[in-house]
């Protein structure tokens, strides 16, 4: 299924934090944004997927030269196996580093080889085989073989990475039947083992990068680690013994500004070449001015996490619908986002390829209050907490929320905490409150990785406690559907069951770009907001 092309053409609760750190800050302040009045360069409902002010073709490219690239949050950790790797979290940066076997090609929409020669399906799909390409080496010399491939995801597995709940479930067993071959034979047929190695499993670290308690970043990327200081900067120097040769640039500086418009501004100024944004009106504002990038909405970018443990009001499946029901993401979006988000209560939008035709849970205010009467009427008292920080957009979502819930009959109340990492601690780690603003971030290459995690009912990423045997056999469902045709006929069932027992309360989606400056080139796209930059080049 995927071939080579040549080149020219710690603990569980630990792991758990970073996913869902990760996932919850790629939508907190980011929903959209109330940064000033002036006009937008297009209405936030009309954009797609896809490439944005496409280039021309740039002549050759030219050696030399660093490439500054500001991520969306600053890198706090080099291990793949305690990162969420994403373009919200380091992915980007970690990439340079490790490089990966396959990537995803959002353009195209397809996987295409990177480090791997090829991985092709068995005819079922129970088993996939992946052959290595010649020439690769770990920067320190290391030889990059099946044996060392297969190491590196045990040890990510071991770790308990992220998504290594799925991975375990899904691969029975790893066979390296000679140096440059593996084998992974599945459980059951599976096609998102693609999606898993373009980000955080198919990031390979040498044998020799863990000894005893201490972790040396070895990959087989581009680039090899310079200086790393953890929340300012990392810096990265080119691999004259890359695969395919050095890389164009000599250094990559890999930094985060605070805030998307003075990143953007950054941008716009040359003191910055490249950068990921998830925030609306900076991107609006970059897709004016010119800029060349790659545009992405993922799925369930805007959303609440209910709390669904006894003795919290979303315990109860009544007040879940109530909340839902009530809450209008247009309303959100005119108070949120100045009328420009992607509001909407389905689950995939019709920009997703995933898009199916059947209809949200709606709104209903009588409706509502007679399931909030029922349940008041079996002892509920009403009351119910949005948590949130103080901050402008979280703010404004807060209130917008209180209100709408308050004209039903709820008794919200807001409690505002002073920073993400008070919120994060409160929501996935002492899981003590109510309702809080989150984000699910299903990529467009498989949705099966994300669902799973956030709704099967044994996966440790499960945060909310929600749980449903028909949701259960749905996900199922999907994780052994080997054509999109069928992918997509179980996602309109997972739809139809979120409708019935509202998961999460979904209020639209947040696009996000990876954009650069016109002077440069070969950006190369991967899942998740994630790029790569073995062969990136300035003129």
């Amino acid at each position: 299924m995927i071939r080579s092309s040549r080149r020219g053409n710690r603990r569980l609760a630990a792991v758990t934090l970073a996913i869902t750190a990760s996932m919850f800050l790629a939508s907190c302040a980011d929903n959209g944004s109330n940064s000033g009045g002036g006009e937008s360069a297009e209405s936030g409902s009309a954009l797609k997927i896809g490439m944005v002010n496409e280039q021309t073709d740039p002549g050759n490219p030219t050696k030399g030269g660093t490439l500054t690239f500001s991520g969306y949050s600053a890198v706090t950790t080099l291990d793949p196996a305690k990162s969420q790797a994403a373009g919200s979290a380091g992915g980007s940066e970690l990439g340079a580093i490790y490089d990966v076997l396959v990537r995803y090609d959002g353009v195209q929409q397809k996987f295409v080889p990177q480090l791997a020669e090829s991985l092709e399906p068995s005819s079922d799909t129970k088993s996939w085989t992946l052959k290595l390409r010649d020439g690769v080496t770990f920067s320190d010399g290391t030889p990059f073989d099946s044996k060392a491939v297969a190491a590196s995801l045990n040890r990510y597995v071991t770790n308990r990475g992220p998504s290594s709940a799925v991975w375990a479930a899904k691969v029975a067993s790893i066979d390296t039947p000679d140096a440059t071959t593996v084998v992974f034979n599945l459980s059951s047929p599976w096609t998102g083992i693609q999606s898993m190695l373009a980000a955080g499993p198919g990031m390979i670290v040498s044998p020799t990068a863990q000894q005893g308690e201490t972790f040396t970043p070895i990959g087989a990327g581009a680039f090899t680690l310079e200086k790393f200081s953890p929340n300012e900067e990392l810096l990265l120097a080119a691999r004259p013994d890359y695969y395919g040769g050095a890389p164009n640039v000599d250094k990559l500086k890999l930094i985060s500004i605070v805030g998307a418009q003075a990143t953007a501004d950054a941008l716009k100024t040359g003191g910055i070449d490249a950068t990921y944004i998830r925030t609306l009106a900076p991107i609006l504002d970059l897709i004016k001015n010119g800029n060349p990038g790659f545009l992405d909405i993922p799925s369930l970018g805007y959303i609440a996490n209910v709390n669904m443990a006894e003795g919290r009001p979303g315990s109860d499946l009544r007040v879940r619908q109530a909340m839902a029901l009530s809450i209008d993401p247009e309303t959100l979006n005119t108070r949120v986002n100045n009328g420009q988000g992607l509001p909407g209560q389905v689950i995939f939008q019709d920009t997703s390829r995933w898009h199916n035709d059947v209809a949200p849970i709606g709104l209903d205010a009588a409706k509502a209050k007679e399931l909030l009467d029922q349940a008041k009427a079996d002892g509920y008292d009403g009351k119910v907490t949005y948590l949130a920080m103080q901050e402008p957009t979280a703010q404004a979502t807060a209130l917008g929320v209180q209100a709408m819930l308050n004209a039903v009959g709820f008794d919200a109340q807001i409690e505002y905490v002073t920073g993400a990492a008070d919120l994060i601690k409160r929501m996935y780690v002492d899981h003590n409150y109510d309702m809080s603003s989150a984000a699910v971030s299903v990529p467009e290459a498989d949705p099966f990785e994300r669902l799973y995690s956030s709704l099967k009912s044994t996966s440790p990423n499960n945060t909310i406690g929600y749980s449903d045997a028909q949701m259960d056999t749905l996900i199922d469902q999907l994780g052994v559907s080997t054509t999109d045709a069928d992918k997509k006929a179980v996602l309109a069932k997972i739809q139809e069951r979120a409708n019935e027992t509202v998961p999460w309360q979904v209020w639209g989606n947040v696009p996000q770009i990876d954009v650069w400056n016109e002077n440069v080139h070969g950006v190369k796209l991967n899942i998740d907001g994630m790029v790569l930059f073995d062969e990136v080049w300035k003129n």
